[in-house]
């Protein structure tokens, strides 16, 4: 059986692809960027994040750009930025709905 590719994504790997929109970054980079963007609110542990960087190398949305060490450093690929787009596209969506349906009677 064929694997399904990522088709809706959780909070962390937002945030993960969100961070590498304008800049290639290292892991602690990643992290350093998410933990300030939500204050805080989305947590993303050693475990999670090169879990979820396995995952989005291994789909094509990000690619190495450089290894020092142990320091690897990510960038984001057209594919990556796509799934980002229409992630964000959903989000906006669902938000409009919770709205909407908050504002009946």
């Amino acid at each position: 059986m064929a694997k399904e590719p990522l088709k809706v994504l959780t909070e962390s790997m937002f945030y993960v692809l969100l961070s590498l929109l304008r800049q290639e970054r290292c892991g602690t980079e990643i992290v350093e960027f998410v933990d300030g963007m939500t204050a805080g609110r989305v947590p993303l542990g050693p475990g999670t994040l090169y879990t979820i960087l396995a995952k989005f190398s291994e789909e094509g949305l990000i690619r190495e750009t450089a290894v020092e060490g142990r320091r690897r450093t990510y960038a984001i690929t057209d594919r990556g930025r796509g799934l980002f787009r229409q992630e964000l596209s959903r989000l906006k969506l669902c938000i409009a709905d919770g709205e909407r349906e908050e504002g009946k009677p």
